[in-house]
């Protein structure tokens, strides 16, 4: 049998140092606050932001929850946003994507304050992790598999790492945050030919598809470890990862479940992100 990667228990670690931060600033008499905009009511995303909340719940960070409707053009998201980076009382702004259709992400992209930006979305922020630069915000996702493995004494130099996701959001910053740590990297996606082959042959395997149990046993070997990033509703309406967990966990030697695997520490490294922030905003770091 495998062993299972516990991100609660990886979490919880995380959760106690923020929260030592946190009431120092209160002393300071400086509250955080995170800003969650959310556009529909995809349960995912509704899911997320559950999370979001209960964890600033737990380490004393304040929340704005903002919902909008799926139809709110560009313009009125960005107006929404630019009122955020206004307010002093608002310590980091994070925005559920992917966006409708509807949305000009590049835009929305460009609006948000850099130095709010506790989702590492913007150009200059993200620019910053592909060239080696980790002093400000990384990519919570990206940041949270990375911490997977390293908190759970994997050692990355030298490790052949498949990512199954080319994405701004997970893929991409990943590969140059694995890069940084000596890992030989390939990203495969959607056109990727002989998946299998690929990941049979890693050491390791991040999986972001959002395609729920698409990946059997028959994709690794005996000495996989496995990330599993993605998150969506398997045929019983359940919230299942990318990888059949039931069937891949005795044929692999580690593995994250969903829920709680890279999702509970996604959670965390956002609220890294957002005591950066305000350190930042008080000019202390």
């Amino acid at each position: 049998m495998g062993f299972i990667i516990d991100g609660k228990i990886i979490a919880r670690s995380i959760k106690e140092d923020i929260k030592e931060q946190v009431n120092s600033l209160r002393e300071n008499k400086y509250i955080p606050k995170l800003a969650i905009v959310r556009i529909g009511d995809n349960s995912s995303d509704i899911s997320y932001e559950k999370s979001i909340v209960k964890a600033c719940a737990d380490v004393n960070i304040e929340t704005e929850k903002i919902t909008l409707d799926n139809d709110i053009d560009t313009t009125k998201l960005q107006n929404i946003i630019k009122l955020l980076n206004d307010r002093d009382d608002i310590t980091g702004i994070i925005v559920f994507r992917p966006f409708p259709s509807n949305i000009d992400e590049n835009l929305i992209r460009n609006t948000i304050d850099i130095d709010k930006d506790v989702d590492c979305m913007h150009p200059i922020n993200l620019e910053r992790i592909f060239e080696g630069d980790y002093t400000g915000f990384t990519p919570s996702t990206s940041k949270a598999a990375l911490l997977a493995l390293i908190k759970s004494g994997v050692e990355l130099e030298g490790k052949k790492i498949a990512i199954i996701n080319r994405s701004m959001v997970v893929g991409k910053p990943l590969a140059m945050m694995l890069l940084s740590n000596n890992a030989t990297v390939t990203i495969c996606h959607s056109k990727t030919k002989d998946l299998k082959s690929i990941t049979r042959s890693s050491d390791i395997v991040i999986t972001a598809l959002g395609r729920a149990k698409y990946l059997d046993k028959d994709y690794f070997n005996k000495d996989s470890i496995v990330i599993d990033v993605g998150v969506s509703l398997d045929s019983d309406g359940k919230i299942s990862g990318d990888v059949d967990f039931s069937d891949v966990l005795d044929n692999v030697k580690m593995l994250t479940p969903v829920p709680g695997g890279v999702g509970s520490i996604t959670t965390c490294v956002l609220l890294e992100n957002t005591i950066k922030a305000a350190l930042k905003q008080r000019t202390l770091i």
